[in-house]
């Protein structure tokens, strides 16, 4: 283009649009958010974190419900190791092979289980016979005293009982999933005793293998991270299995003394409960009761009710700070919410498992944030500025 001067300027594309001075694009969003109050991007920002943590937890969650066998025969795959680990290692202290030390663990564990049921079924089964009459009278008296005490009438109560009655036939399964949950619990125990026995008897070279896979400078994190979590699994089972055994002999042995039938059912009802915190043991509890009040009475029922009461407060207040003490220690609102979310994921499975996942996760996170800390390095404080002290008035000569 030739100006009027007849100098030749540098042409203009047509239909450009001048850009306002001022922040554009990238550095306008930023001096946006930097004009923001503190107060809202905090929120914001708290709110962006909140909802990805949501969403990788309903992402696990829908994960853990798809393989839900897999996942909870897993847990209890670890969950066994780390209570049986003490067994093998003393037999291969024994001079045993590893394979040879494995399978016999496993053989114990199937033991002991197929022991406890024979034993409970030949200490039960002449009981059976006596229990029904037993608690049919119990019925009658628990009737007379529910319709003597509160205002029910007969006809109520039978009504309510048919009611009762017609919603636990409305919600049994059908055969077609019966069979079918039948065949995965059975795979599930199949899975978890053929990798307890792998685990038992390669758990260390496979833990070595995959910390070896790590990077160099994540490593010893890594590998403390993994320590503490198994010791924490180790401690929780073996704890929980001797307050377990310590709740079943005092609520077991207070049924014996009471007379009450099927004490030693109730007494294994109550040592697995006690797998379940809080919500297992006051389950297993109201079992023992409701069968006290049907065959001995209400007076029968309250001693076993004031007995089940004395054996949890004197395991939550003295065993369990004892044998657990600050290994295993979550906070009671964590163990309900972590026992009610393995339940809706995994049904009573869920709520076995729950807790000590809770726990090793917990303590996981708990190492490698220490570790985080200590590799920060120390704040910097600037050095004291001295300042000369101000000039006073001249002194008279």
């Amino acid at each position: 283009m030739i100006d009027d001067d007849g100098l030749r300027t540098p042409d203009r594309p047509t239909g450009a649009v001048r850009v306002p001075d001022g922040p554009t694009g990238r550095d306008g969003l930023r001096g946006t958010w930097d004009r923001l109050p503190w107060l809202v991007r905090s929120v914001v920002m708290w709110s962006a974190c909140l909802v990805l943590v949501v969403a990788a937890l309903y992402l696990i969650g829908r994960i853990a419900v798809l393989l839900a066998p897999l996942a909870i025969a897993l847990a209890a795959t670890f969950f066994l190791t780390a209570l049986l680990d003490p067994v093998t290692r003393l037999l291969r202290r024994l001079r045993l092979p590893g394979a040879l030390a494995a399978l016999l663990t496993v053989l114990l564990l199937l033991g002991v289980i197929f022991g406890a049921v024979a034993l409970v079924w030949s200490l039960t089964a002449g009981q059976f016979s006596e229990l029904t009459s037993e608690l049919d009278q119990g019925v009658e008296r628990t009737r007379d005293f529910v319709t003597s005490t509160l205002p029910v009438s007969d006809a109520q109560l039978d009504r309510l009982v048919k009611q009762a009655q017609s919603g636990m036939s409305g919600s049994s399964p059908d055969p077609v999933s019966g069979a079918r949950a039948a065949a995965e619990v059975a795979g599930a125990v199949l899975l978890s005793l053929v990798l307890l026995f792998f685990l038992l008897k390669d758990g260390r070279p496979m833990w070595r293998w995959v910390v070896g896979r790590v990077s160099e400078r994540n490593r010893t994190v890594a590998a403390e991270a993994g320590r503490a979590g198994w010791h924490t699994l180790g401690a929780y089972s073996r704890g929980t299995m001797m307050i377990a055994a310590i709740d079943a002999v005092g609520i077991g042995l207070a049924l014996v003394l009471l007379g009450v039938p099927l004490a030693f059912p109730l007494a294994l009802i109550t040592f697995l409960g006690a797998f379940v915190p809080i919500i297992g043991a006051t389950v297993a509890g109201a079992v023992a009761v409701l069968v006290a009040l049907a065959a001995n009475g209400p007076g029968t029922a309250l001693l076993v009710l004031a007995a089940v009461i004395a054996v949890q407060q004197a395991e939550g207040n003295l065993l369990e700070p004892l044998i657990m003490k600050r290994q295993v220690r979550l906070h009671p609102a964590v163990i309900l919410v972590a026992v009610t979310a393995g339940t809706l994921i995994a049904g009573i499975a869920g709520a076995f498992v729950s807790v000590p996942v809770t726990a090793v996760a917990y303590r996981v996170v708990d190492t490698i944030q220490r570790h985080r800390r200590a590799d920060l390095p120390p704040p910097t404080t600037p050095p004291p500025t001295t300042t000369p002290p101000p000039a006073g008035p001249p002194t008279p000569a």
